[in-house]
């Protein structure tokens, strides 16, 4: 599937994702057609690692992953985990030991096992029961076979007659490639199949409409694989049919708490996880009840792995079902400490600003690298992500002379002289601090940190480094500012400033949530705002008081729809009113300053409109967040040694100011600054 998408142009992967068209689209209308576009296609250029089952023997093991042993066999699941690559680095909850009598081949379809075996689970059929598995893929077969072992009657139906046989070997009572119908009334004596697992890959609605013609009354059906969903109403209406779809290896798919971060479910209450899945299916290869072998039709060694996909692809018309990669005995051949991949030679000297980076994300990508690649004496010196595929990829296309996952390669390197930090925020203050005490110059993508020690820590190191540290408040840059507070300037009155962010909803589960990864919204994005406004007022807040929206709502957090009341020291006061509940047909932003019997009108950084006493004027134009302007002024004080563009302290303020935003919601009380 992902090898297809990639073959097609920009059209043909429009065509198949339209719903991500209709964001391009209303993006264009606010961002420009060319701005828009060169976003997609970085994010279409990403690479994606290929494969999500495999088997391997563990190197290394991680203080969080009590009974893995080096040395100790495994099968691993999980598209960007269990990858198809020499070493891949899996969480524990994906990782499964391989009892003695299973090989490490057969071991490497556990995922895909464990993917059938969740589909069986699905149809919940009891003892003498009668089934109907359409589709004799791997899958399928593998699917046949469990359900032969659980004592319930196999029909199999496939339009290759090939597999047809084979199933028919593995078990089932009967398979064929046609007259499923009158198959099926056969084999149940006219009261039709007690349940159908549907393993087929095609668009058609086919097998949904052939599934509810041969079910008995109130029968199950349950898709697993890929296929067309349009449900005949009238046909399951009337019978009443359980229609199901199986969430592919089982309990925690898909949930970043379980997968990613450890946390299993526990066993009294979710019997069957995916890791337990994989562990049964393992169980069930070694008592001889599932054969995974018998469907192996091709191997290859990893050197031929495009053959193996040219098959999969149908250059040829060779048939194959299940396909094993391997890679032989890799002892000696790849050296841990070798940590740094060089793409190109490095030129001899060294330029104004030799630039590192420290992550490597969507936004790196299609805004701080093109607006770097604009400034001249700038040379793009090493990439660091945390995979190598992606670090190698973006040094490649972006024009880095090396590639690690090691972040001390990049600071023990004594011709960088600046480094970005554009990772995940919890490792923000780690690398900026080292990175600074490294003599590095530094700019680091918002927020600065996560809590106030790590502020402190960070307030520490800056003052006793020489170079410069920069967070990446970008809208005080923008030229809709600077007309702002030149309409302004020399104001006798108060400002009063009004921000609305219409800034759409993110999940719950998505790690810019987690308090201790993203550390929420407002630590990782009103922070934004809160400078805006302290930007234009020209002085520091000194007084906070935020409410929040009260929902039972699971699907929505609270703090993610927020009042913000800042007093600064000057009398001024700035209302941040942050909604994630809003509409995308609304643009995100929307500012109004007053003073002076004056106001200004900021709309989206796209027009600013200005009115009253001061006079009437205004700009417009397509829109423009200041990430150029902010990327030339840092780089500016790197190459001069001026001052820096943002004054330590009051990217401090800004910090603390949403820090005390989230106390302020904690206390329902207001909170002094300094």
């Amino acid at each position: 599937m992902l090898v297809d998408f990639a073959k097609k142009n920009i059209i043909g992967k429009a065509m198949a994702m339209p719903d991500q068209v209709k964001k391009v689209l209303r993006k264009m209308k606010t961002e420009g057609i060319m701005s828009t576009l060169e976003k997609v296609q970085t994010k279409l250029d990403q690479p994606i690692p290929l494969g999500y089952s495999c088997a391997g023997i563990v190197e290394d093991v991680g203080s969080k992953a009590p009974g893995f042993s080096v040395g100790d066999r495994v099968a691993c699941a999980g598209a960007g985990y269990a990858n198809h690559a020499e070493y891949n680095y899996v969480p524990k909850n994906l990782a499964v030991k391989i009892p003695e009598t299973v090989s490490l081949e057969d071991a490497a379809c556990a995922t895909v096992g464990s993917i059938a075996l969740q589909g069986v689970r699905q149809c919940d059929l009891r003892l003498g029961e009668n089934v109907c598995v359409m589709g004799l893929g791997l899958l399928g077969l593998l699917a046949v076979q469990m359900l032969k072992a659980s004592g319930v009657r196999v029909i199999g139906f496939d339009p290759d007659k090939g597999r047809c046989d084979l199933a028919l070997e593995l078990g089932a009572a009967v398979a064929l490639s046609e007259n499923l119908e009158a198959a099926c009334d056969a084999f149940s004596e006219g009261h039709g199949m007690d349940g159908v697992l549907i393993t087929a890959a095609t668009k058609s609605n086919e097998p949904v409409t052939l599934a509810g013609e041969i079910s008995r009354m109130k029968g199950k059906v349950v898709v697993t694989g890929l296929v067309g969903m349009d449900m005949p109403r009238d046909m399951y209406y009337k019978k009443e049919l359980d229609f199901k779809l199986s969430l592919s290896y089982g309990p925690g798919r898909y949930d970043t708490a379980y997968e990613e971060g450890g946390h299993d479910y526990p066993y009294g209450y979710v019997r069957w996880t995916e890791q337990r899945n994989i562990k049964a299916f393992l169980n069930m290869v070694a008592a001889g009840t599932v054969t995974p072998s018998r469907l192996v039709t091709h191997r290859f060694g990893i050197e031929s792995a495009l053959n193996a996909y040219e098959l999969i692809l149908g250059q040829n018309s060779e048939p194959y079902l299940g396909i094993v990669l391997s890679y032989g005995d890799l002892a000696g051949k790849i050296k841990p400490e070798a940590r740094q991949i060089r793409v190109k030679d490095t030129v001899a000297g060294t330029a104004g600003i030799e630039a590192g980076f420290i992550g490597a994300g969507n936004f790196t990508k299609a805004v701080l690298l093109p607006a770097l690649k604009k400034q001249s004496d700038t040379r793009l010196n090493t990439i660091c992500t945390a995979t190598g595929m992606n670090a190698g990829q973006t040094a490649q296309k972006e024009g880095f002379a090396c590639a690690t996952t090691d972040f001390r390669v990049l600071l023990d390197n004594k011709k960088i002289n600046t480094v970005f930090v554009t990772t995940r925020h919890n490792s923000h203050a780690r690398f900026v601090k080292a990175a600074l005490e490294a003599g590095k110059h530094v700019f680091v993508e918002k927020p600065l940190c996560l809590n106030m020690e790590e502020l402190e820590a960070i307030r520490k190191a800056a003052a006793a480094s020489n170079t410069c540290l920069m967070v990446g408040f970008n809208r005080r840059f923008s030229p809709h500012v600077a007309f702002i507070r030149e309409y302004f300037k020399g104001r006798r009155t108060p400002m009063v400033v009004n921000y609305r962010v219409n800034a759409g909803i993110i999940p719950p589960d998505v790690w810019i949530q987690d308090p201790d990864v993203g550390g929420g919204r407002i630590v990782g994005e009103v922070c934004h705002f809160i400078d805006f406004a302290g930007f234009v007022i020209g002085s520091d807040p000194v007084e906070v008081q935020a409410m929040c929206v009260d929902s039972s709502n699971a699907s929505l957090v609270a703090e993610d729809n927020v009042s913000i009341s800042i007093k600064y020291r000057d009398g001024s006061m700035a209302q941040i009113c942050y909604v994630a509940v809003g509409t995308s047909a609304l643009p995100k932003e929307y500012c109004e300053v007053f003073a002076d019997e004056s106001a200004a009108v900021m709309d989206n950084f796209c027009t600013t409109r200005c009115q009253g006493k001061r006079g009437k004027k205004g700009i417009k134009g397509s829109q423009k967040k200041g990430f150029a302007e902010e990327i030339s002024a840092f780089l500016e004080t790197v190459k001069t040694g001026g001052a820096p563009p943002i004054p330590f302290e009051s990217m401090a303020l800004t910090t603390a100011c949403t820090f005390a935003v989230q106390e302020s919601l904690r206390t329902r009380s207001g909170v002094r600054l300094g």
